[in-house]
């Protein structure tokens, strides 16, 4: 009887064993039905937040900068004050800038140039009797090379820490003039002293700079960036020297030497395609320069817009 019993479960427990896999398999065929092997499919991972550029990248850009210049510049000596606000720039103009920026990267490595040429002339007035008006033409160049290496590499936010040198010239062409007073003839004549003064030379030098510069996307193909560096740090700081008026006769003194530079930058730039992309905003570039009777105390202040191409 217990043999019975026993065969008898044994037998129910195999027809449930049996029921249960048909059961399964009819489940199976219908989960797979749509023809999808999920048994191979991979669960996507969270997109992290700082993903990687592409190890390779090339910008090519053509800047215009409607800079302002405030300051003092001098050739032999001889200084005068500028003051041409940006929204003046076109009428003392004497010809368009020229400007060009190229960026390479590979990896967190960063190697760009840019350089730009300018030339302005504006006038003076003067305070005293002989000499009341004043024509400074002011030739500006710069050119600049830098390497950076990326201390944040993210597609979505990047910070360069850079080293490099910026090359400058500058020309100035100065004319101090009367303003035509015939009481004042005469006594021009007993001391010798012309109805007009010229003054022209150029120098040109090479500055160390430092600085730093990055970029944040803040939406979508949207991102703002800010540049800033130091330069000079007195490399080629020698003598100097400005000619003042002492009664009725022009000095020789000496001044302190000096050899800085200074540049902030910073705006919006824009991915208008995936090759094309616009960058505008505010940019101020001051230089502190005094050597052997040339000064450049000129600030150079305005609003700017590049576009460019990316690779």
């Amino acid at each position: 009887m217990a043999d019975r019993l026993t065969h008898r479960l044994l037998g129910f427990l195999l027809l449930l064993a049996f029921l249960f896999a048909i059961e399964n398999l009819r489940a199976g065929q219908e989960e797979y039905s749509d023809g999808k092997d999920y048994s191979k499919e991979v669960v996507p991972a969270e997109k992290s937040w700082c993903e990687a550029p592409p190890p390779w990248e090339i910008r090519i850009g053509l800047p215009g900068w409607l800079a302002g210049l405030d300051g003092d510049s001098g050739v032999k000596g001889v200084e005068t004050a500028s003051d041409v606000t940006f929204g003046q720039l076109f009428k003392h103009l004497t010809h368009i800038p020229i400007a060009l920026s190229i960026n390479a990267r590979y990896g967190r490595w960063e190697f760009w140039v840019d350089g730009q040429y300018i030339e302005v002339g504006t006038s003076a007035t003067l305070p005293g009797l002989l000499f009341t008006d004043a024509n400074v033409h002011v030739k500006n160049a710069l050119a600049e090379g830098f390497i950076g290496y990326r201390l944040i590499n993210c597609d979505n936010a990047n910070l360069t820490l850079f080293a490099g040198a910026r090359w400058t010239y500058l020309e100035g062409d100065l004319s101090i003039v009367d303003n035509g007073d015939a009481r004042l003839v005469r006594l021009r004549e007993l001391l010798g002293i012309r109805n007009r003064l010229d003054f022209s030379d150029s120098i040109d030098w090479v500055d160390p700079v430092v600085g730093m510069r990055g970029r944040l996307r803040i939406w979508k193909a949207t991102k703002i960036f800010a540049e800033g560096d130091v330069g000079g740090f007195n490399a080629n700081a020698d003598t100097a020297y400005a000619l003042r008026r002492e009664g009725r006769t022009i000095e020789r003194q000496s001044i302190d030497s000096t050899d800085w530079s200074y540049q902030l930058a910073g705006g919006l730039e824009f991915q208008l395609t995936r090759w094309l992309w616009l960058q505008t905003g505010w940019r101020y570039m001051k230089y502190d320069f005094k050597k052997n009777g040339f000064t450049d105390t000129n600030a150079l202040n305005g609003p700017f817009i590049q576009l460019g191409v990316n690779f």
